[in-house]
């Protein structure tokens, strides 16, 4: 019987590969290849996200990376900060359940045919929140007396 393989290279410590991998020689050594990566990455990715346990700090990242995102976008899609999604992905803090619906929805999507609907969704939130949040209040003098400028 063949044994697992341990895959590791994906980021993740907890997946092993029972088979569509073999063993090869090559001028530096053995090493391993790997049928459908792409397709392997899909499955974990869906594995993590449609389970019912708490999202790990690696698996976070794992999910990030997939999408190709920066800590950075995915702070912003999240409502968050780029040093709290770091902590996230370490194992630091705990990510929020809010964040963490919206992350397996993100990973949801896409790899599904959704064409980025959560995703313009979430950049059209932001958008509001900044012009909310940067909307200056101008005022005049009209006569001594101060007024707002419309």
């Amino acid at each position: 019987m063949k044994r697992s393989y341990h895959y590791t290279e994906c980021g993740l410590s907890n997946i092993y590969l029972q088979n569509g991998f073999r063993y090869k020689e090559t001028p530096r050594g053995k090493a391993v290849s790997i049928n459908n990566i792409d397709g392997l990455h899909t499955a974990i990715g869906l594995a993590l996200v449609t389970t019912k346990r708490k999202l790990s700090g690696e698996e976070i990242r794992f999910l990030r990376h997939e999408m190709l995102i920066s800590q950075s976008t995915l702070a912003s899609l999240l409502g968050s900060t780029e040093q709290t999604v770091h902590r996230w992905e370490r194992g630091k803090t705990n990510i929020p359940k809010p964040s963490e619906i919206l992350l397996r929805l993100l990973y949801r999507e896409h790899v599904s045919d959704q064409n980025g609907k959560i995703v313009k969704t979430l950049r059209k939130i932001a958008n509001l929140e900044e012009k909310i949040n940067d909307e200056s209040i101008h005022f005049k003098d009209i006569d001594g007396e101060w007024q707002t400028a419309v």
